[in-house]
């Protein structure tokens, strides 16, 4: 039941943006990012951007990214969560990544001078590639022998559902991470927590995701997401099944014009009528007639 978690998921809107978009204090998201990149060398600082952008042209799509920032070394980070499957998740990626990548091309002679590089991160609560194994995904440009040609846009990809390392085999803070990203909802207590969850980042984020923690005013901010996301999930529900109704009725009336066309074509054979007026007036194959 939900009143027997201690923790709120940081899968879920709320506990994302109160752990990775605090404005305040960037610890989780700073020590994350590093993780995410495999850096040795830590992140300083990071300024939140706007996380809305306009289509180019009247007409062109626009959208909202779920957080992008930029360090101290103006490298930009886009993240991104998906809770649900969307097996174009990494075009959407792509287009977020290239939308980021023309507000850094200088615009007018179109410079390519000292474009900063571009990391689009995505977690995915349900994973996109089947047939790997692999739950951490880093890609750029790579030439037909796997040799990389740039450098400057990387996408990485979390599948947090393939993630099944037990709290012995961890030793990364990527590994940490994606452990409390997937597990964290579900520790009770603090007689539960591995060891490696005392650690200053992994700790500050925790304590802003302990229900026992939260003011009255979080509280109803957090329930009111959750309201908000639980209508949200129905109008989908009910989108998809009208989207069914409608493929099936779609259905329905090609069968309805195909069994049409066969009785009209038997009726045309039986009366002597050529094969080619046959065709002409009912759009059946050759094949399909004289099958009948």
């Amino acid at each position: 039941m939900e009143n027997e978690k201690k923790f709120i998921s940081l899968l879920s809107d709320y506990g994302f943006k109160v752990a990775f978009a605090d404005e305040s204090n960037t610890l989780f998201l700073r020590r994350a990012l590093q993780a995410l990149i495999k850096s040795e060398i830590p992140i300083k600082k990071v300024q939140f951007l706007r996380n809305e952008f306009v289509g180019i042209t009247e007409n062109s799509r626009g959208g909202v990214f779920d957080l992008v920032c930029e360090d101290e070394e103006q490298r930009t980070f886009i993240v991104e969560m998906q809770l649900g499957y969307y097996k174009h998740f990494i075009q959407r990626a792509k287009f977020y990544a290239f939308q980021r990548f023309n507000t850094l091309v200088e615009k007018g002679k179109y410079q390519f001078d000292n474009l900063t590089p571009i990391y689009c991160i995505g977690f995915l609560a349900k994973g996109i590639y089947p047939k790997s194994k692999e739950y951490y995904h880093f890609g750029r440009l790579m030439n037909q022998k796997g040799e990389e040609l740039d450098q400057q846009i990387t996408h990485i990809i979390v599948e947090i559902n393939k993630f099944e390392k037990k709290e012995n085999d961890i030793q990364s803070d990527l590994d940490k991470l994606i452990y409390i990203m997937k597990n964290l909802e579900h520790i009770k207590g603090v007689d539960q927590l591995p060891k490696f969850l005392t650690e200053d980042w992994i700790e500050q984020a925790m304590n802003k995701l302990d229900k026992s923690q939260m003011t009255p005013d979080q509280r109803m901010h957090f329930e009111m997401m959750l309201a908000k996301n639980a209508t949200i999930i129905e109008m989908l529900k009910e989108d998809e099944r009208e989207k069914v109704a409608k493929e099936a009725a779609k259905e329905a009336a090609k069968e309805t014009a195909a069994k049409m066309a066969r009785e009209t074509a038997k009726e045309m054979k039986i009366n002597g009528e050529p094969i080619e007026k046959i065709i002409k007036y009912t759009k059946l194959s050759k094949d399909e007639i004289e099958n009948l």
